[in-house]
């Protein structure tokens, strides 16, 4: 059971990654210092460095929550499943969820805001493209489990998690680039780009 101390050390965190996330979409990621973070909750620096180890680990914070809630979406789909379904599938899922998950910690309206930060500031954006690589990478050895496959002999598990990488990073960039930013768009777009991939990559593109 939960104690008071630790829920006072969530709340403390929750109320840190809030305002961090606040002030980078009001006043932008390079402007915000942690001071500007600590201050806003009337803590210390130190308090701030003992739940991020930096600005980028707070900028960053509620896309790793997503990806631990996708992953875990991707290992309870049923073994029946091809890969690139189970995938889908997850992902799909993982929409349908997502929401009350991040509602849990900030508005959603607030980490839908801070893709946009992140797609504009160099150096947030080389961490999360960094950050995706790995991400990427323990996908591949998920589906080399669950299928039975030696991921260093078989390039399959790779591959897919490549396609399948591709597909959400377009589909990320086109939506925090558009005109209706919300979650049911960004779902929408997955959807369609998923779907897409099939014929994209077996079929002819040329109507005449």
């Amino acid at each position: 059971m939960e104690t008071l101390r630790e829920r006072k050390k969530q709340r403390t965190r929750e109320a840190l990654l809030r305002t961090a996330l606040e002030l980078f979409t009001t006043q932008g990621y390079d402007r915000t210092t942690v001071d500007d973070i600590a201050d806003a909750v009337d803590v210390s620096q130190r308090t701030f460095f003992r739940y991020f180890a930096g600005k980028e680990e707070a900028a960053l914070a509620l896309q790793e929550m997503t990806v631990t809630h996708f992953l875990r979406a991707v290992r309870e789909r049923p073994p029946h499943e091809a890969p690139m379904e189970a995938l889908r599938q997850a992902v799909l899922e993982s929409w349908g969820t997502l929401n009350d998950v991040i509602e849990a910690v900030v508005p959603v309206e607030l980490w839908l805001r801070m893709y946009q930060v992140i797609e504009s500031t160099p150096a947030l954006l080389a961490a999360y493209l960094r950050r995706s690589t790995e991400i990427e990478e323990t996908l591949a050895q998920t589906l080399a489990e669950r299928e039975g496959v030696d991921i260093d002999t078989d390039p399959r598990p790779r591959l897919a998690v490549a396609v399948f990488g591709g597909v959400m990073r377009l589909t990320e960039r086109q939506w925090s680039t558009g005109e209706d930013f919300s979650l049911d768009a960004m779902r929408a777009l997955t959807v369609s780009h998923l779907e897409q991939v099939g014929s994209a990559l077996s079929e002819s593109w040329r109507t005449h």
